[in-house]
């Protein structure tokens, strides 16, 4: 059985997770932490744990294993980091948001929304999973569905508005994508007092179960 080293970038904290540990390692992120760092920190906190290969959430787009842009709550140089070279063990990169929605798929059509610094998105359907980048479309008065729904949101317009515009995008986004269901995830997911129709609430744990069964198809 493969042990695997499950590594959550967010734009505040990274989650690092082994299968034999009950809780994760947290390490503080945000606009300075680039890739040297996060390995000089994971190699710390692990402090000799073993795995044999690595499943990498990352927190922007991800193009065939590779980082396509840099985050845009961290710092520079994350497109051409080799994380396969950097970790010397056989290594997959994917969007943070589709490894969590890999983690809390039911079956059928999912959508899954992480409310957490940004925006993250991906679907499932029928069990292929399509990672997406809604945050950056228009959504109201010139600004972005992050805008409205990602931290800086939450904190510009009060938790009231907020929850608002969270029933209104998972609403739109449903319909538009024609899910299922809908996984509401990310840190705020928990600020909501109550979920839209046809919605569960997702865990970030979920991370793991993500990471670990993205090495279970093979």
């Amino acid at each position: 059985m493969r042990k695997v080293l499950v590594i959550d970038i967010g734009g505040t904290h990274i989650k690092v997770y082994a299968r034999n540990r009950q809780q994760p390692i947290k390490i503080d992120s945000g606009p300075t932490m680039t890739p040297k760092k996060l390995m000089d920190a994971v190699r710390t906190a692990i402090n000799g744990w073993p795995y044999s290969v690595v499943s990498v959430g990352y927190p922007g787009p991800v193009v065939h294993g590779k980082p396509l842009c840099d985050p845009v709550n961290l710092g520079p140089g994350w497109i051409g980091f080799d994380f396969q070279n950097a970790f010397r063990r056989p290594t997959k990169v994917i969007n943070d948001a589709a490894m969590q929605a890999v983690g809390s798929y039911r079956g059928g059509r999912m959508l899954f929304l992480g409310l957490g610094t940004g925006l993250g998105s991906a679907m499932i359907v029928d069990g292929v999973l399509e990672p997406m980048e809604l945050a950056h479309l228009p959504y109201k008065n010139g600004k972005t569905y992050e805008d409205y729904i990602g931290d800086a949101g939450l904190k510009r317009r009060g938790k009231k508005k907020w929850i608002k515009s969270v029933f209104d995008v998972v609403d739109k986004l449903k319909h538009a994508l024609q899910a299922d269901y809908v996984v509401v995830g990310g840190g705020n997911a928990k600020r909501l007092t109550s979920l839209p129709p046809d919605s569960f609430l997702g865990e970030n744990e979920n991370a793991r179960a993500g990471g670990v069964r993205l090495w279970q198809t093979e």
